[in-house]
């Protein structure tokens, strides 16, 4: 388990993420990882200070896909449902993100095959995709 603390960031994330930042976004990661998991590889990646929250599925005591697991970035964002975009790194993510009703992003970086249960509203290869959509669909200074 203690791998999944020292992942590494993909190339792109830490000047995107600094960017929204600066735009004034708020940013929040949402993983099925203890808190303390998330808190170790966000330090560890000095990715950190670029959130404004951090929200582990353990405080809703359930995992994502599960809705109470998604139903945690209104509540602590303190931003209806609809102004989180959401961007997953699983198609699975982003199926359960846009049931929950998240306009949704699918960061699709190994280029795999989709999920039949639900799509997402557009799919990309990297930040650099998911920065465009934001601005085509009219909302990027909305989502605070």
């Amino acid at each position: 388990m203690d791998s999944y603390s020292e992942l590494e960031p993909w190339p792109d994330a830490r000047d995107a993420l600094l960017s929204w930042k600066t735009s004034g976004l708020k940013l929040a990661p949402l993983a099925n990882f203890s808190p303390k998991m998330i808190t170790r590889l966000l330090d560890r990646s000095g990715l950190a200070s670029l959130f404004d929250v951090s929200l582990s599925t353990d405080r809703a005591k359930t995992y994502k896909p599960d809705p109470r697991a998604y139903a945690l970035g209104p509540t602590f964002l303190r931003l209806p449902r609809e102004q989180i975009a959401f961007s997953a790194f699983g198609a699975w993510d982003a199926a359960g993100a846009k049931w929950f009703g998240f306009p949704t992003f699918w960061a699709n970086r190994l280029g795999v095959t989709g999920e039949e249960l639900i799509l997402p509203d557009t799919t990309g290869a990297d930040f650099a995709a998911l920065a465009s959509w934001l601005t085509t669909i009219g909302h990027e200074g909305e989502y605070r």
